[in-house]
């Protein structure tokens, strides 16, 4: 019998190497490499060229000066669901390849099977590689819908997946998972670097050639990427990720990639058993919802792209029982948390570094916006004086390793939102612009130009 040959893998470029190798050449990553069968040339197989390519060209497509190429927009459909429309730019690009990423249970395959469930006009193929369509119609039931839009079929091979697609030829084609479709002209397994890669390819080539648009549900990896190789998200249009707590009710969708539109877009939902429900405002979730009178809790009002979130910050502060004082953040950088405690020690003279600090972020969210780092202060604080900030304040600047409180954009809509949440008061950059905060009726506007300052101002 004759020997099979393998190739080695770099599961994070994708790029194929005859013996192992400990770095990547290509991408650089350390221990990436996995080693699978060689694909044996047949009459079926592509050229890796071809499968490779995006859009195939034409016979009759030549180059073209940038200023003659039209600018009409993409055409779009919108899929029933506002805030994934909203996250994708305005609704699906046709032609456009989606991937959903996203832990096991987080709700990937209820937002896919939701949207053929509330859009009716879109012809829809809902191909499952995990699930027999019995358990497809028992989900259809769950979402409150008997599921007669959409097109369902429970099959693995590539080939017989576009034989369908052609055959049918709808609107949107679901593949939930691409780590599940394998094909017969790669000798390896479903889900090894190859097949994920040449799949993914022939979907794409399927979506731009027939303009119909393609969504992917992937699964991740223990460290949160998206499981296969790196060029999978390359080849795709877009990239949706869940994030949240499987034992809690809300999740969100973060847009990481978008031709078509915004990466800076988040979409929050909650778990029902009725499905994903949308949830319009969330800051209503992400604000304080505990009595009054709680040190170590103070309240930023951040921006997650263009949409203004209050979320709640908390603390504790005590004395560490180890010898080694403890930094813990969950939802926080730890690094940008250490430098904030070394500029209240620095600049505010506040001995922290015998103290233990733990801080969180409520709802699960992970945040990264700067405007929150006053709300860090203000809560690392609260409980270090175990003195509670009052309830109807919140806090939205930047601070500096100086101390000085620095500020940050959007300061208008931010302040409206606190406003319109019933808050009383927000404490600012002093050195924003005098127009960005105006005299307001329905709440008051604190400038604050130091960490010192602020101190005085919320524990007299």
């Amino acid at each position: 019998m004759a020997k099979v040959k393998t190739v080695w893998y770099c599961t994070s470029c994708g790029n194929e190497y005859p013996k192992w190798m400990g770095q990547c050449p290509a991408c650089g990553e350390w221990n990436t490499m996995v080693e699978e069968p060689k694909a044996a040339p047949t009459a079926k197989a592509a050229a890796p060229s071809r499968s490779r390519a995006f859009v195939p060209a034409g016979k009759d497509s030549v180059p073209q000066p940038l200023s003659q190429i039209s600018m009409t927009g993409e055409s779009r459909f919108s899929i029933g669901i506002e805030e994934v429309d909203r996250l994708l730019g305005g609704g699906i690009v046709k032609g456009a390849m989606i991937l959903v990423g996203g832990e096991p249970g987080i709700g990937k395959s209820t937002l896919a099977l939701q949207i053929p469930m509330g859009c009716p006009d879109i012809k829809t193929l809902y191909v499952s590689g995990e699930e027999s369509l019995r358990q497809l119609k028992l989900r259809a039931e769950r979402l409150g819908s008997d599921g007669s839009d959409c097109l369902a079929l429970s099959e693995t091979l590539l080939e017989n997946i576009l034989e369908r697609a052609q055959e049918v030829k709808p609107d949107l084609l679901i593949i939930d998972s691409i780590q599940t479709i394998y094909s017969d002209t790669i000798d390896s397994s479903a889900g090894s670097v190859s097949q994920v890669r040449e799949c993914a390819a022939a979907l794409l080539r399927y979506a731009k050639e027939s303009n119909t648009s393609v969504i992917l549900i992937g699964h991740i990896t223990k460290d949160g990427a998206i499981a296969g190789p790196k060029i999978l998200e390359h080849i795709v249009d877009v990239v949706l990720q869940f994030e949240g707590d499987t034992r809690g009710s809300y999740r969100i969708l973060r847009s990481i990639k978008n031709r078509f539109g915004s990466t800076a877009e988040l979409a929050v939902f909650e778990m029902t058993g009725k499905g994903l429900r949308e949830v319009s405002n969330p800051s209503e979730m992400l604000i304080p919802m505990h009595q009054e009178n709680l040190s170590g809790i103070a309240v930023a009002a951040m921006m997650d792209g263009t949409r203004p979130l209050l979320i709640e910050i908390q603390s504790l502060v005590s004395t560490a029982a180890y010898g080694v004082p403890q930094r813990n953040a969950t939802g926080f950088d730890v690094r940008k948390m250490n430098m904030l405690l070394a500029v209240l020690e620095k600049r505010a003279g506040f001995r922290l570094s015998a103290k233990d600090v733990f801080l969180n972020v409520a709802g699960g969210m992970r945040i990264s916006d700067p405007a929150c780092d006053l709300a860090v202060i203000a809560a690392v604080l609260s409980s270090n004086f175990d003195i509670s900030v009052s309830a109807d304040s919140c806090f939205c600047a930047e601070v500096g390793l100086s101390g000085e409180v620095r500020p940050v954009s959007q300061v208008e809509r931010r302040i409206a939102e606190a406003a319109k949440l019933g808050f009383k008061k927000i404490y600012v950059s002093a050195f924003n612009k005098k127009d960005s905060f105006a005299a307001r009726d329905d709440i008051e506007v604190v400038a604050v130009s130091d960490v010192a300052q602020l101190t005085r101002l919320l524990f007299k």
